[in-house]
């Protein structure tokens, strides 16, 4: 069995898609955990695989495997030794004696890039101060911010596409509904079909940061992660990010915050030279522009007209602007703009840019 083999099954495990023999084989490892070396490799094990399985031990000790070849006698190994179980953990994804032999020391690859595989697994890793872009097994783009690592299954096996963040990275995901694309933080899982986005989630900050430039994302805190949500059906704990759209992730709190990106991107390029124009149909050109809902008291608003043209403002600066030629103010909550106004017959005359 090859070390992505061997993940692959824990992460079967995980899902409660094991056969009786797998569950069997995990067990058979288990009871060796006691016989392994106790002293670690240092090639790093999954951190998902770790916190969920002993999550799952943790919640649920009965719902770990208990095959029938072992009978009451296993089932009591198993819920009377999870500590044994979670000091062992590392060496048990690591491989135990000569069920799974890996590296001891991963091989650098040429350039300032580091790619190497190793035992069925690459490794990237950015020690420049530029950034770093390269391609994935199934056609995606990674560029990769200076001080940020990424590893995953060399030819990302298995029914999802899956890679392990440190730092910061904007992803290209080649479109397969098939086969979902997650991206694993320390913080949280990003799930993709098909779409460009950006995850920042170093190790040690307080916060983690997802945002996206096109398409649909599925984003929910890591620990007991729901492995099979995808943007078509999101986990309940999770949150569905669209285009311009951002979630923080609050180490502190372990709540995830959905709201605008800083610098909302335009999605559908509209005429912005407005001549005496309804506001109405100012609103809805930047609406339409941004992709960004944007709400107003249509009565107070109605009749009202404005003369402005914008140019290459960010669409809050356009909002401030708009606003200052209606004697109106604007307020964002969560992924949406709110325009306050008392009406037109309150607001200075229309002015030009």
């Amino acid at each position: 069995m090859t070390e992505a083999e061997f993940y692959l099954l824990l992460q079967r495990y995980l899902d409660g898609d094991c056969t009786p023999a797998e569950q069997a084989q995990v067990a058979q490892w288990y009871e060796q955990l006691h016989q392994a070396d106790p002293h670690p490799l240092p090639s790093p094990a999954p951190q998902h695989v770790e916190a969920a399985i002993w999550q799952r031990l943790r919640l649920a000790p009965a719902a770990a495997p208990q095959p029938a070849l072992r009978g009451r006698r296993a089932a009591r190994q198993w819920q009377r030794r999870p500590v044994r179980w979670a000091a062992g953990l590392g060496l048990l994804a690591l491989g135990l004696g000569g069920l799974l032999p890996v590296a001891r020391h991963w091989q650098a690859a040429s350039g300032p890039t580091a790619a190497s595989p190793a035992h069925g697994w690459t490794h990237h890793q950015n020690t420049t101060p530029q950034v770093q872009a390269f391609g994935l097994p199934d056609g995606s783009r990674v560029t990769l911010q200076p001080g940020s690592s990424l590893r995953y299954a060399t030819a990302l096996a298995g029914a999802r596409r899956e890679v392990y963040l440190e730092g910061e990275a904007f992803f290209q995901v080649h479109k397969n509904p098939a086969r979902p694309f997650l991206v694993f933080t320390n913080q949280v899982v990003t799930t993709v079909l098909g779409t460009s986005f950006d995850v920042k989630a170093y190790p040690g900050r307080a916060q983690a940061l997802v945002a996206v430039r096109e398409g649909k994302v599925s984003v929910q805190p890591r620990e007991a992660a729901q492995l099979d949500a995808t943007p078509t059906h999101p986990a309940k704990a999770g949150v569905l990010l669209l285009p311009n759209q951002q979630v923080v992730y609050s180490m502190a709190s372990h709540q995830l915050k959905k709201e605008l990106v800083a610098k909302p991107a335009v999605l559908v390029p509209q005429a912005f030279e407005f001549e005496e124009r309804p506001v109405a149909e100012v609103l809805a050109a930047l609406e339409k522009a941004y992709g960004v809902p944007i709400r107003y008291d249509r009565q107070r608003l109605a009749g009202c007209t404005v003369s402005i043209t914008f140019y290459d403002e960010p669409l809050f600066e356009k909002l401030s602007l708009l606003c200052k030629s209606l004697g109106a103010t604007y307020s964002l909550a969560d992924t949406e703009v709110t325009i306050h106004s008392a009406g037109c017959q309150a607001s200075p005359p229309s002015a030009r840019r």
